[in-house]
Order: structure tokens, then sequence, then C-alpha cells
């Protein structure tokens, strides 16, 4: 088995891609070392001592490694760990599957929209998981809706998305642009 990385706009993240299956759908973010608990692979990585975040996305695992953490030391750790997890098809998470832990975390609770904006909802949802998120997701990180409230789209950015230097240019000059373009009602996009 052989696994790829390649690198994310954020330099404290790297994107590894087993050539498999990572999760059946969706993606599952920890961003800390309870959080981790959840999947025996995540808390092996964070055992490592120096990992600060991980992603699972479908057919990636995007790492990021904490303030000072050199990834010339770090890359080999990760990949060992990553080589005996798919070899031995050891589960991702611990029971039977993601269900139990895909609830999001009460700061993480959608923001509620308009049932009278429901038409723009779906428009703003469509384009969020037909263009932005497989964009996204190519940079080893995720972004997922939260609310739309007079005009304006709250999304969360996860994985290698947090924390980009880029993340804000991404927000207003990619994703806003491409919402204002096809939804005329969206005025503004900001990060929840």
């Amino acid at each position: 088995m052989y696994i790829e990385t390649e690198t994310t706009p954020n330099p404290a993240t790297l994107k590894f891609l087993p050539g498999e299956r990572v999760m059946p759908s969706g993606t599952r973010e920890f961003t800390n070392h309870e959080e981790a608990s959840a999947s025996p692979l995540a808390e092996a990585l964070f055992d490592l001592g120096d990992v600060t975040g991980v992603l699972f996305g479908g057919n990636f695992i995007a790492v990021t490694a904490g303030p000072g953490t050199e990834w010339s030391s770090l890359k080999p750790q990760v990949v060992a760990l990553l080589l005996d997890h798919f070899v031995s098809q050891a589960p991702l998470f611990h029971g039977p599957d993601a269900s139990g832990f895909s609830v999001p975390a009460e700061d993480d609770a959608d923001l509620g929209d308009d049932p009278a904006d429901a038409e723009i909802v779906e428009q703003i949802k469509d384009l969020i998981e037909t263009r932005v998120r497989p964009a996204v997701a190519n940079d080893g990180g995720d972004i997922t809706y939260r609310g739309f409230r007079d005009g304006v789209v709250y999304l969360k950015m996860q994985g290698a998305c947090a924390g980009c230097p880029s993340s804000s240019a991404t927000l207003k000059n990619g994703i806003e642009s491409l919402l204002k373009h096809y939804v005329p009602e969206v005025s503004e996009v900001r990060a929840a």
C-alpha cells in the first residue's frame, strides 16, 4: 500500500490519500484529543503530540500540525500510523459506524433559517454541495452550511480550511462571489 500526500493552502495541514475510501459519506473533524477518542485512528494521530486537528473525508485524511511543528519529522510518523491502520483494516470508529459521532457540538448547531426563505436556502445548499464542497475537499478541507439570515450565509470551515491564511479570501472572493452570482438574495458570506 502506498499513501500519497498533498500540500494544502494551509501550511500547517497536509492531505493524506490512502488510495481507498475513508468515510462512506460526509466528513468528520476532530479538533482535540477528547473528540478524537471516538476514533482509534484519530486518537493515535493526536497521541503523536504534535497534531492539533484531523479531518476524515471521502478519500483523504487531513492532518493539522501544531505551531512550530516541522512536517519533515511528523509526516513519516503520520504515514506509518495510516499504513498500519489501513493494512490491518482496523475500524475507523469505535462502535459499528460514525453515526453516533456525527451530531454537531452545541457551538456547531445550525443558526436557523426563516421558513419563508426555504427556496433560497435550497439553492444555497445545492451550490455548496455541488460547487463549493468538492473544490474545498481538493484542498483537504470541508465547508458546511450553518444558516441564512437577512441576506447573510453562515458557513463553517473545517480541516485544512480552518485556520488557513487564505480562508478569508476563499470565503469573500470565492464562495461569496459564487453565491451572489447565482442567488441575488445573498449579500454576504460569514464564517460561523
